[in-house]
């Protein structure tokens, strides 16, 4: 990945992303990952769903910021991404992180196209906003799709160590032997990144649905590390 693309997926970038734990803090609640023997499916599961999701929608705004494309394309893109997020808690986790990375990426990357895509979703989903500031900055669809594909599971992974004290060397070597999956996702996200909205892919993932309107109603009832 280009600079921008590895800034933008570092945990340290300062768009919010630290706060969300991708269905990992109401998975470990349920006892459904409690180990490092656990981690490895949830987050495989959620990389070949909503991160495939993610990373077509960052490849697709990249491609569109590349070609500088009419403010009417950026609502179309946002709205279709919006359809294929059934939950509400997703969709708004979605939006406050994209809404965090706007505000910290049109500092360090000012372009008319952010200008455009903001003046018509102020609060754009996150990857939307990930693959147009990675097309302002220079880079490919493909490495907006690998960012986004990687923020889909290194958030998780991270809090996992923070939830249950999992070991961070283990934790990095899961992550790691994602490569392959990362790299598979990332390029069959260019090669659909120049589709209509309407036409993108729209990988499900129901048990991250539930599992993030779960999280929302019990973040209501007691405190939770995580927003989402």
């Amino acid at each position: 990945m280009g600079i921008p693309a590895i800034l933008l997926a570092d945990s340290r970038f300062p768009g919010g992303g630290h706060v969300h734990s991708g269905g990992l803090e109401e998975a470990a609640a349920r006892r459904l990952v409690t180990s490092e023997r656990d981690l490895p499916g949830f987050l495989l599961g959620r990389l070949r769903t909503a991160g495939l999701l993610a990373a077509v929608f960052a490849a697709a705004a990249t491609h569109a910021a590349l070609r500088k494309v009419h403010s009417g394309y950026w609502a179309a893109l946002d709205a279709e991404l919006d359809a294929r997020t059934p939950s509400a808690a997703q969709r708004e986790a979605s939006r406050a992180q994209g809404r965090g990375t706007a505000r910290a990426g049109r500092i360090a990357w000012y372009s008319s196209t952010v200008d455009s895509l903001l003046a018509v979703t102020p609060r754009p989903h996150h990857p939307v906003i990930l693959g147009a500031l990675i097309g302002v900055a220079g880079g490919s669809p493909r490495e907006a799709a690998q960012a986004a594909g990687y923020l889909a599971v290194s958030g998780p992974a991270s809090a996992a160590v923070r939830l249950l004290g999992l070991d961070p060397f283990a934790v990095n070597a899961i992550v790691a032997a994602l490569t392959p999956e990362l790299d598979s996702i990332a390029i069959a996200a260019e090669s659909v990144a120049g589709l209509a909205p309407a036409q993108l892919p729209a990988p499900g993932s129901p048990a991250l649905d539930l599992l993030a309107e779960a999280h929302q109603r019990h973040h209501q009832e007691e405190v939770r590390l995580f927003a989402s």
